[in-house]
């Protein structure tokens, strides 16, 4: 019933997200993924959803499964290739990942039953959540751009002076360590998905044998983030200290629609912020940021793992904490919003799976009270938190520290505390 009530909840969330895109004149979730099973594909994890979804299979189900999109994804290239068809670069391959898990959808409704045909279909589902979930994500961006015409970076930027204007620092810092830098950086940014799900593939691995999902994953927070995330972009939308204070990048921006062209090198003066307009292209998808949000919940859920698996997460974490200041993609305070986002959220999935209780509705009413400040100062109390960076930067500082140190008291709590067995007492000898 769960997984039911999940389901349903998915698709009319989907339905109502496209019909929002379609009055604002573009393509909802739901038509563009379809438009993926003949249309060469746009870069995204369909591989990646086709690897979470044979979690559930046997290993020769999934040389089969494996395969059959390797062949289809094949039959699309020749077919392109001889009818001349111009396809953009990096969208060769994926259609077959996407067909090979229609495939097994009907497979599971057409030969299976009972619990075998359920557990096919939850993978199934996990598989298409993750690919739907990057087009839900890109529609909710399209749309950030189209109904929010004026942006709060001005209040941001203004607010990022308490912890120093980092964004400026770390874009100095990546122009004077050189190209290679950025290189790694760049990947890491742009394979975020990848990383998370190998972490999930090895939360998953015993899917296959023991029958059923474990109650909580990674792949659960990575989706729950990207569903909300885009909310608070809609009530706070941001672009970005490279678009509002620099060039653009990605085509999109221009310093026609900055407000002054300051970035890495000049921090913005402070001043009286003010709502400023931008164009109606560039996602508003600063507060919080969500690739900080995903990276934490990388991190957090890659705890359990072997030590390589650990060594990948925390460096993914770095990695991507760096990415977004030096490429100007977010300000030093979108990034504490986006790991209060993140440990908010992780707490709330891990509280209703094991129960509500006093601790965990605790801690979610606390990191949703810090959140709706953080945000609250930056909006309001910009000018205040640039005037006294000395008092305002370290009370930033010591909310994010008080979120992540109730996160780990409280889930440190509900962890299965290890029990001495009981040695039997001597008994008397028989006389």
């Amino acid at each position: 019933m769960l997984w039911g009530a999940a389901a349903a909840a998915a698709l009319a969330f989907f339905v109502t997200l496209e019909i929002v895109a379609r009055r604002h004149g573009i393509p909802g979730p739901l038509t563009a993924q379809a438009r993926e099973l003949v249309l060469p594909p746009k870069p995204g994890p369909l591989y990646g959803g086709l690897a979470l979804m044979m979690v559930v299979l046997t290993w020769r189900q999934r040389l089969v499964a494996a395969g059959a999109a390797v062949g289809i994804d094949l039959v699309f290239v020749l077919v392109r290739w001889a009818l001349d068809v111009q396809v953009p670069e990096g969208q060769f391959f994926g259609n077959g990942a996407l067909w090979a898990m229609v495939g097994c959808a009907v497979f599971a409704l057409a030969r299976r039953s009972g619990q075998e045909r359920a557990l096919l279909l939850k993978g199934v589902g996990l598989g298409l959540l993750l690919v739907t979930g990057r087009k839900t994500g890109d529609t909710w961006l399209l749309i950030t751009s189209k109904t929010r015409p004026t942006v709060l970076d001005p209040y941001v930027a203004t607010a990022d002076h308490a912890l120093g204007n980092p964004s400026w620092i770390a874009g100095r810092l990546l122009k004077a360590a050189g190209p290679m830098s950025g290189h790694v950086l760049h990947v890491v940014y742009a394979q975020l998905a990848v990383a998370a799900v190998v972490v999930a593939l090895y939360q998953l691995r015993r899917v296959a044998a023991e029958r059923h999902f474990p109650r909580h994953h990674l792949v659960r927070t990575f989706l729950v983030i990207g569903l909300l995330g885009p909310a608070v972009y809609m009530i706070f939308p941001v672009v970005g200290p490279i678009f509002a204070y620099g060039p653009g990048t990605s085509g999109t921006g221009g310093v026609e629609w900055a407000v002054a062209n300051l970035w890495p090198h000049t921090p913005p003066p402070i001043g009286v912020p003010h709502p400023v307009p931008y164009d109606g292209i560039t996602p508003r998808n600063c507060m919080p940021s969500l690739h900080t949000a995903w990276a934490t919940a990388i991190f957090i859920h890659s705890r359990r793992g072997p030590r390589l698996l650990r060594y990948a997460g925390a460096f993914w974490l770095v990695a991507t904490l760096s990415a977004t200041l030096a490429f100007g993609y977010h300000y030093g305070v979108d990034l504490v919003a986006g790991v209060v986002f993140a440990l908010t959220v992780e707490t709330a999935l891990r509280a209703f799976d094991r129960g509500w209780d006093r601790s965990g509705i605790r801690m979610v009413a606390y990191g949703t009270a810090v959140f709706a400040a953080l945000l609250t100062s930056y909006r309001y109390l910009p000018v205040t938190m640039a005037e006294h960076p000395w008092v305002c930067g370290p009370l930033v500082v010591l909310a994010l520290l008080s979120v992540i140190l109730g996160y780990l008291r409280t889930t440190a709590a509900w962890e299965p505390k290890d029990v001495p067995a009981l040695r039997p007492e001597p008994q008397p000898e028989p006389v």
